[in-house]
C-alpha cells in the first residue's frame, strides 16, 4: 500500500471510528409518535409558578445561619406551615441546560446533544410549557429560548435580559434576580390595562417561570460560602415572598395557584458544577399552594445523610424526589398532559388530593411511559428479522395488557394503596425504633410485620410503579439493542487497522523481513474471497433495512483485514524472528509492552499513577547505566522527574485560588530568562544577533505584563470594580502575539524551544489561578533534559554519534539518507512521549474538569458569561503543556536521526491500543467528570489525542523549521501547487505547511472535546486519529 493510500485509509478508519461512537453510544433516546396522556379528573390548580434558583444548593437554603436564624425566612415558614419540602436529586452532568430539561421536560439530557455542544437539542422534545395553554417566562437568554423553540403553538413567551448582564466581575450579580422580579411586577401591572393579556392570565393551565441566575453567578465569582452568595439567597427569598403575595392579590386569593421552588443544580465549595459531588446533585424542592400537601409531622425519620439534624428539620417529613419527577408533579397539579418524553415518576406524597385522583394520576404516568416503550419496541422490531428479534420479555404484549387490566380493576375496586400506614406497619416501626426486644427478635418481628403489611397493600399504586420501572428498563433495552453488535464490528476494524500499522512498521522501518512477491493467483483468490464475504454481509443488512451507517461499520473490517492478510509473509518473517529468540526474552518484552499500555490506561482513572510512573522514569538512567557517562545530566533528570511527580498528587486546579503562586511563577520565568540571556551574552554566542535579542526582550516584557495583569485583575475583581479595559487589551494582545513571536526567534534547537516556552508561558500565566502556573516551567525543564538524555542513550547503544545540539538548526534540510532503522529503544522513546502527553493533560487535574470549570481562569480576558469563548480559552490552557511536550518530541525525533513517520507510527499503535480499551468503557450517562474521566473514554480518548499530539506536535515543531514568517505562505502555496517533492528543503516546507492544517484539525478536535464535555470526549477517540493521518501526510 502506497503512502497516499495509507493516509486515506487511516483517515477513513479513524473517521468511521469517531462517527461510530455517536451512533453506538450517543444516539438520541427520544421517540415520537406517542399519544398524550392526561389525568381525567379536574386538577387542583389553575396556574403554576415555577421558581428555579440556578446554582442553589440544598444545604445553602435549608441550613441556619450561625446565629440560628433561617437564611430564607419566608421559604422556611412555608415548609414549616403550609407546604412540602425535600431534596431533588439531580443527575450528572449537573449543568443548567440538562437540569432545566429534566425539570420542565421530565427526561435527562439527550446525550446526542453533544454533537451540538449542548447548545440545543438536535431532537425536538415535548415539555410542560408546550403542553400548557400559556407560559410566560423571565430570566436568562441561555435558558428560556430553548423551551420556546419548537413549541407546537405560539403560546410560550420569553422575557430575557441581555447576555452582557451575566458579568462575573459585576458589583452585584443579584441584580439579575432583581431584574426578573421587577419585570414580573411590571408585566402584571400592565395586564390590568390590557384586556387580552388579562383574560389570558386568568385562563386555566397557565405556567409562570422565573429563572433566577444571580445565585449561580455569585457562586462562580465568589464561592458558595461567600457573603455575596448567601445574601443573594436572602434577596431571592424576599422576591419569592413578594411574588407570592402579588399573585394572590392579583387572583383574588382564589386558592388556585401552585408554587414550586427548586434548582437546576448545586455547586461545589470551590464554585464549579458539572460532576457528581453531593453539593452539586442535591438541590432544594419546596412546594406549596393549590393541590400541594401540608407539612407532615413525624417523630423520626432515617436518611443516610445527617442533614436533618443540621438543618433542624428532623420533625418535618422530608420528601426526596429525582429531578425528572418534578415535571409530572407540575403536570398533575394543573391538569396538562404529561410531557411525552418524560421518564419521571409522579411523587404522590406531594399531592393533597383524593386517593382516586392520585391513583388516576399515577396510572396516567405509567401509561405515558409505557407509550414510549411501545413506540421504541415497534421501531426496533421493524428493522430486525423476525427470527432474530429478541423482545423484552418482562413487558411482552400479554404482560402489558395484564398490567393495565389489573391497574384499572384496582381503581374500580378503590384499592389505591398509599393509604396511611397499617397497624402492622406502625407496630413494626415502633419495634425498630424502641428496640425493646433482643436484637435478633426485633429484626425478625420487623421483617414479619413488613412482609404482612406488603401483602395487604399490593394494590394499584405499587402495580403502576412496577410498570413504570419495567417500561424504563425496556426503553433502555431497545435503545442499546444493537450496541454489542456494532461495537464488535468496529472493534474488528480497529484491531485490524492496528495490526496493519504494526506490519507497516516492521516492513518499512526494520530489517526483520525479506522482500517477497506474492503470486497473482493467490492475490486474486484472496480478493474474491473477501469480496464474497462483503457481499454476504451487505445482503444480510439489506433485508433488515438497516441504516446506511450500519453498512459502513459492518463492511469496513473486510478491506482492513484483507490488507492484513495480504502481508502474510511479513507475519511469517516476524514469527520466525520471534521464535529464534529465547522464549523468556520474547515473553518478557511482550509483558513489558502490555504493562506499559495498562499503566497508561490506569492513569486515566487515578492521577497518582503518573507520580509512580515519573518516579520510575527517574530511575531509568540508573537501571540502564546511563548515569555512568552523564552524571550531571542524570542528576538534573532525577530532580525534575521528582518535582513533576508532585503535581499529580495536588488537588485539581481551581479549588483553592492562589494568585501569589501565579505571580511567583511569572517572576521565576523572568529570572530564568535573564539567566539564559546572561549566559548567551557571556558566551558570546555567534549564533545570536541583536534582532534575536529584541524578540526575547519582548517576550520577557510580555511575561512581566502578564504577571502584572493577573495581580491587577484579581485585586480589581476583589474590590468589585470589574475587569479593567487596559488589562483586557493586554491579555488579548499577549494571546495573539504568543503564536507569532516564536516564528521570529532563532531556529537553533534550544533557542527556538525556549522562545516557544516564553510565548506560551505568558498566555498560561493569564489563564492560571494557582499552583498550575509552575507546571509548564517544570515540564519544560524536564523536556529540555529529555532531549539531552536521548542523545546519551543514542551513544550508549552505539546507534549514532552524539550530535552537537547547541548548533542544530531547524532551518536546514534534513538529510534523509542519514535516517536509521528502528531499534527496540525507539519503542521506549515513543512510550515516553505518550506518557508525557498524558502527564501534560492530567498533571494539574482531569481534563474533564474543564467542563466543571471555574471561570476565574479566564477573568483576565472576559468576565461576561460566554460559555463557548470561555471554553475555548480553557481548552487553550489545556493545550499549552501538550504543545511543549510535542515540541520536545519533534526535537528528539530530529536529533536521534529517525524519520518522523517511524516514531509516529509507534505512537499511533500505542494510542490505538489505549483507545480500544476505552471504546468499551464509554458511558452515555454520568458526569462530565465521571464520564470524562472514570471509564469515560471521553477523556480517554484523549489518549488518542496523544496521537493527535503528534499532529499538533508537528504544527508547532515545524514552526521550528521556519526562519521567519515570510516562509509560511510561500511554502503553503508551493505545497498546494506541487505534486512531487523535488528536494529535501522543499520537503521541509511542505511538512511545515501541512502541519499548520494538522494543527487546525487538532484545534477542532479540542472544540469538540469541550462541547462534549463529558460525553463528547469520545470524539477525541477518533479525531486524534484524523490528525494522525494529517501528520502522516506531513511526513
Amino acid at each position: 500500500m502506497g503512502m497516499p493510500v495509507f493516509i486515506v485509509a487511516g483517515l477513513l478508519v479513524h473517521c468511521v471510528f469517531l462517527a461510530s461512537i455517536f451512533d453506538i453510544y450517543f444516539t438520541s433516546p427520544l421517540v415520537h409518535g406517542m399519544t398524550p396522556q392526561q389525568t381525567p379528573l379536574p386538577p387542583p390548580a389553575k396556574r403554576l409558578v415555577l421558581f428555579v434558583a440556578d446554582g442553589l444548593r440544598a444545604d445553602s437554603l435549608y441550613e441556619l445561619d450561625s446565629n440560628g436564624t433561617p437564611r430564607a425566612p419566608f421559604l422556611r415558614s412555608i415548609l414549616e406551615n403550609i407546604g412540602s419540602w425535600g431534596i431533588s436529586h439531580t443527575r450528572v452532568p449537573t449543568e443548567s441546560r440538562p437540569g432545566h430539561v429534566a425539570l420542565i421536560a421530565g427526561f435527562y439530557e439527550d446525550v446526542s446533544a453533544v454533537a451540538k455542544g449542548w447548545k440545543e437539542n438536535p431532537v425536538e422534545f415535548d415539555s410542560l410549557f408546550n403542553e400548557s395553554k400559556y407560559t410566560w417566562s423571565w430570566g436568562s437568554p441561555d435558558i428560556l429560548p430553548m423551551f420556546a423553540k419548537g413549541a407546537s403553538r405560539d403560546h410560550v413567551y420569553t422575557f430575557c435580559y441581555t447576555a452582557e448582564s451575566e458579568d462575573f466581575g459585576a458589583q452585584d450579580a443579584a441584580k439579575l434576580d432583581t431584574w426578573v422580579f421587577d419585570h414580573v411586577k411590571s408585566f402584571f401591572n400592565s395586564s390590568r390595562s390590557n384586556q387580552t393579556l388579562y383574560s389570558a392570565l386568568n385562563e386555566e393551565k397557565v405556567v409562570l417561570f422565573l429563572h433566577l441566575l444571580g445565585i449561580d453567578t455569585n457562586g462562580h465569582a465568589h464561592r458558595p460560602n461567600s457573603r455575596e452568595y448567601k445574601e443573594n439567597i436572602r434577596k431571592v427569598d424576599e422576591g419569592v415572598k413578594e411574588m407570592a403575595s402579588m399573585l394572590d392579590n392579583f387572583y383574588g386569593n382564589d386558592g388556585k395557584t401552585a408554587f414550586i421552588l427548586t434548582s437546576d443544580h448545586g455547586m461545589t465549595d470551590w464554585g464549579s458544577h458539572g460532576a457528581g459531588h453531593p453539593s452539586e446533585t442535591l438541590t432544594p424542592l419546596v412546594a406549596w399552594g393549590a393541590g400541594v400537601n401540608y407539612p407532615q409531622r413525624v417523630a423520626s425519620q432515617f436518611f443516610e445523610d445527617n442533614f436533618l439534624e443540621e438543618w433542624k428539620l428532623e420533625n418535618l417529613k422530608r420528601l426526596d424526589v429525582n429531578q425528572a419527577d418534578v415535571a409530572p408533579l407540575m403536570a398533575s397539579l394543573i391538569g396538562v398532559p404529561f410531557p411525552l418524553n418524560s421518564v419521571g415518576t409522579l411523587p404522590l406524597e406531594y399531592l393533597n388530593n383524593s386517593a382516586h385522583f392520585k391513583a388516576e394520576s399515577i396510572f396516567t404516568n405509567a401509561v405515558q411511559i409505557l407509550e414510549q416503550f411501545k413506540v421504541k419496541m415497534t421501531q426496533k422490531e421493524e428493522t430486525t428479522l423476525s427470527f432474530l428479534f429478541t423482545p423484552f420479555k418482562p413487558l411482552s404484549d400479554s404482560e402489558q395488557m395484564n398490567f393495565l387490566k389489573k391497574a384499572r380493576l384496582y381503581i374500580q375496586q378503590e384499592k389505591y394503596d398509599e393509604a396511611p400506614a397499617s397497624a402492622n406497619r406502625v407496630l413494626c416501626e415502633q419495634v425498630i425504633q424502641l428496640s425493646f426486644l433482643p436484637l435478633e427478635k426485633s429484626q425478625i418481628s420487623a421483617y414479619l410485620c413488613l412482609r404482612n403489611d406488603r401483602r395487604c397493600r399490593k394494590t394499584m399504586v405499587s402495580l403502576c410503579k412496577t410498570l413504570i420501572n419495567l417500561a424504563l428498563e425496556g426503553l433502555s433495552y431497545y435503545h442499546t439493542y444493537d450496541r454489542l453488535f456494532l461495537g464488535l464490528s468496529i472493534a474488528m476494524s480497529f484491531v485490524g487497522w492496528t495490526a496493519y500499522v504494526i506490519l507497516v512498521i516492521i516492513k518499512t522501518h526494520t530489517n526483520l523481513t525479506k522482500t517477497v512477491q506474492s503470486s497473482d493467483k493467490e492475490s486474486t483468490v484472496l480478493l474474491y474471497g473477501f469480496a464474497f464475504v462483503g457481499m454476504i454481509i451487505a445482503f444480510f443488512l439489506l433485508i433488515q433495512t438497516c441504516p446506511w451507517t450500519y453498512y459502513i461499520y459492518c463492511l469496513l473490517p473486510v478491506p482492513v483485514w484483507y490488507a492484513v492478510v495480504k502481508e502474510l509473509h511479513v507475519i511469517q518473517d516476524l514469527a520466525a524472528n520471534l521464535l529464534s529468540l529465547p522464549i523468556g526474552q520474547s515473553m518478557g518484552f511482550l509483558l513489558v509492552c502490555v504493562l506499559g499500555v495498562e499503566i497508561l490506561v490506569f492513569s486515566f482513572f487515578y492521577r497518582s499513577t503518573l507520580t509512580v510512573g515519573l518516579l520510575v522514569f527517574a530511575g531509568w538512567p540508573v537501571i540502564t547505566q546511563l548515569w555512568v557517562q552523564a552524571k550531571t545530566t542524570v542528576l538534573i533528570w532525577i530532580l525534575l522527574c521528582v518535582l513533576l511527580a508532585i503535581f499529580p498528587l495536588m488537588p485539581v486546579v481551581g479549588r483553592e485560588p492562589n494568585i501569589p503562586l501565579v505571580i511567583a511563577a511569572g517572576l521565576l520565568t523572568l529570572l530564568i530568562s535573564c539567566s539564559y540571556l546572561a549566559f548567551f551574552r557571556k558566551s558570546k554566542n555567534r549564533y545570536v544577533n541583536n534582532e534575536d535579542l529584541k524578540v526575547q526582550f519582548y517576550q520577557m516584557l510580555s511575561i512581566a505584563l502578564s504577571t502584572y495583569v493577573v495581580s491587577s485583575t484579581h485585586n480589581s475583581l476583589q474590590n468589585k470594580q470589574g475587569l479593567p479595559v487596559f488589562n483586557q487589551i493586554i491579555s488579548w494582545t499577549t494571546l495573539v502575539s504568543s503564536s507569532v513571536l516564536p516564528l521570529l526567534s532563532p531556529t537553533f534547537l534550544f533557542q527556538r524551544l525556549f522562545s516557544i516556552l516564553l510565548s506560551l508561558m505568558s498566555t498560561y500565566l493569564l489563564l492560571s489561578t494557582g499552583y498550575e502556573a509552575l507546571f509548564p516551567l517544570v515540564l519544560s525543564g524536564l523536556m529540555f533534559v529529555w532531549i539531552n538524555m536521548e542523545q546519551e542513550a543514542l551513544q550508549h547503544y552505539s546507534l549514532s554519534l552524539k550530535p552537537k545540539l547547541a548548533v542544530l538548526n531547524f532551518s536546514y534540510a534534513t538529510d534523509i539518507t542519514h535516517f536509521r532503522q528502528l531499534h527496540l529503544d525507539d519503542i521506549r522513546r515513543s512510550f515516553f512521549f505518550v506518557f508525557f502527553i498524558v502527564t501534560a493533560f492530567f498533571g494539574t487535574g482531569n481534563i474533564a474538569s474543564v467542563n466543571s470549570f471555574d471561570p476565574a481562569s479566564v477573568y483576565c480576558f472576559l468576565t461576561v458569561f460566554s460559555p463557548f469563548m470561555m471554553g475555548a480559552l480553557l481548552m487553550l490552557k489545556v493545550v499549552i503543556p501538550f504543545v511543549l511536550v510535542s515540541c520536545a518530541f519533534e526535537a528528539v525525533q530530529v536529533t536521534t536521526q529517525l524519520s518522523s513517520k517511524s516514531l509516529f507510527l509507534i505512537v499511533l499503535v500505542i494510542s490505538d491500543v489505549m483507545a480500544l480499551h476505552f471504546f468499551f468503557l464509554v458511558k452515555d450517562y454520568g458526569s462530565w467528570l465521571d464520564i470524562g474521566t472514570r471509564s469515560d473514554i471521553l477523556i480517554k480518548e484523549h489518549s488518542r489525542s496523544a496521537l493527535c499530539s503528534t499532529a499538533r506536535e508537528k504544527c508547532i515543531q515545524h514552526s521550528l523549521h521556519y526562519k521567519s514568517m515570510k516562509d509560511l505562505v510561500p511554502s503553503t502555496l508551493k505545497w498546494a501547487g506541487t505534486k512531487k517533492r523535488k528536494s529535501s528543503s522543499e520537503s521541509l516546507k511542505q511538512r511545515g505547511s501541512l502541519n499548520i492544517f494538522g494543527c487546525t484539525a487538532c484545534r477542532w478536535e479540542f472544540r469538540q472535546m469541550q462541547a462534549a464535555g463529558c460525553w463528547g470526549r469520545l470524539c477525541l477517540l477518533r479525531l486524534d486519529s484524523v490528525c494522525a493521518a494529517l501528520a502522516t501526510m506531513c511526513w
